[in-house]
């Protein structure tokens, strides 16, 4: 990351230096996965789609422990991975939209809510900025030497604190998490000087 651009992280002093966690980042290129991998102060496993574990690269994804998920139905290998990763007092990955997309938390899947109301884990929400332009010599990655911004936030807990895991616990959680997420975006966003 550093060889191609000029990464520039602040808040890292928020991460929690042990226990789960779970790292919710906003996702507009396909480079904000290993900019995360690359800057996090604890090693990340990613929930990733399936597809990309082909060859030399599956191998290699697998070899930095990133997990692959079937994103066209309830994968439960995926989800005992994940929760393990917790369960071991890990920090596991997730971009909450699913999917790449416009990267501003308009609209969140369950999935984080529900790993954070079964393991009680924190979520520390985590903007990616600057990785969505186009380059002018390989216009699938952001410019070359370009400067792209991590922020991490403080940690929170998006549950009711009841240790219920009813479909309203997780609608509730997940409203929480878009609340905060969107509010840590706008804080990065000016505490970056990013639009």
């Amino acid at each position: 990351m550093n060889g191609g651009w000029r990464p520039r992280v602040l808040g890292a002093w928020r991460f929690p230096t042990s226990g789960p966690v779970i790292l919710a980042g906003n996702h507009a290129h396909n480079v904000d996965g290993p900019m995360l991998i690359g800057t996090a102060p604890r090693p990340v496993h990613f929930l990733v789609k399936q597809e990309a574990f082909v060859g030399p690269l599956g191998l290699f994804l697998r070899g930095i422990g990133q997990l692959p998920v079937d994103r066209g139905r309830a994968d439960r290998a995926a989800i005992s991975a994940a929760l393990g990763v917790l369960e071991r007092g890990g920090v596991l990955g997730i971009f909450p939209e699913g999917t790449r997309g416009a990267g501003d938390f308009a609209e969140l899947r369950s999935g984080l809510a529900y790993f954070a109301v079964r393991t009680g884990a924190p979520v520390v929400p985590v903007a990616v900025l600057g990785s969505a332009r186009a380059g002018r010599l390989i216009p699938a990655l952001p410019p070359l030497r370009s400067r792209i911004d991590v922020v991490f936030g403080d940690p929170f807990d998006p549950t009711d604190g009841t240790g219920r895991r009813t479909r309203s616990a997780l609608d509730t959680a997940t409203a929480r998490i878009q609340k905060q997420l969107t509010a840590h975006l706008e804080y990065a966003r000016r505490a970056t000087g990013r639009d």
